[in-house]
């Protein structure tokens, strides 16, 4: 008796992907994770008690991944800017730009170019009571202002770009870090360019963002 018609089963085409929970096998491409870069986005809102509150509940529910979030004043005293920096891919910065806008009382959205100005502070407490010259050289290297100095810390503020404020942090490791406050990005558009598509900016130079009443 002969066995079943066809090829070798060595020789058969196999199945691609892994099952899931209920069963159906999933494509590969399918299933793979999607490539995720990391983006600063500004948001125009105003001045409202529990706007805060409301953008960070957005945040958690969505589950987005925020790596800073910073809030001030702006020009106009009833508005205020948020600043984020997001690691997300281009679906979901999408998201965050639409699920933002949403947000009463949120005026606009956009995400930054590359070139935007950013700049960060970070002030650090440090063990550099016994050798104060040392820590002093190393807060002048990246142009930092020393704040605070006793008999046994010394009290740090150093401003720039996140590759700066890394690189401060790693040279004061030597001295043993007893502290870290860092503010978050926070970042305009280069040049002429508007950071916050207003009516305004629209009318001037066709600046393009997520309003909240776009879909």
């Amino acid at each position: 008796m002969s066995g079943l018609q066809g090829p070798d089963p060595n020789e058969r085409a196999r199945p691609q992907g892994k099952r899931n929970e209920q069963g159906f096998r999933i494509d590969p491409e399918a299933a793979a994770e999607p490539e995720t870069r990391r983006t600063v986005i500004s948001a125009l809102v105003e001045n409202e008690p529990g706007v805060l509150a409301k953008v960070s509940g957005l945040f958690s529910r969505r589950q987005f991944n925020i790596e800073s979030l910073t809030v001030g004043t702006t020009e106009d005293e009833e508005l205020s800017r948020i600043t984020l920096v997001v690691e997300e891919s281009d679906p979901g910065i999408e998201q965050v730009e639409k699920q933002l806008a949403k947000v009463i009382p949120v005026i606009s959205v956009r995400e930054l170019a590359d070139d935007a100005v950013q700049r960060e502070l970070v002030i650090l407490k440090v063990n550099g009571g016994s050798q104060p010259d040392k820590v002093q050289a190393v807060t002048e290297m990246y142009d930092g202002t020393t704040l605070d100095a006793g008999p046994r810390t010394i009290t740090v503020q150093i401003t720039g770009d996140e590759q700066k404020i890394n690189d401060a942090i790693d040279a004061f490791r030597q001295f043993g870090i007893r502290e870290i406050a860092r503010t978050g990005q926070a970042a305009l558009a280069r040049g002429e360019r508007w950071t916050a598509a207003t009516e305004g900016s629209q009318a001037t130079e066709g600046a393009k963002g997520t309003y909240a009443d776009d879909d």
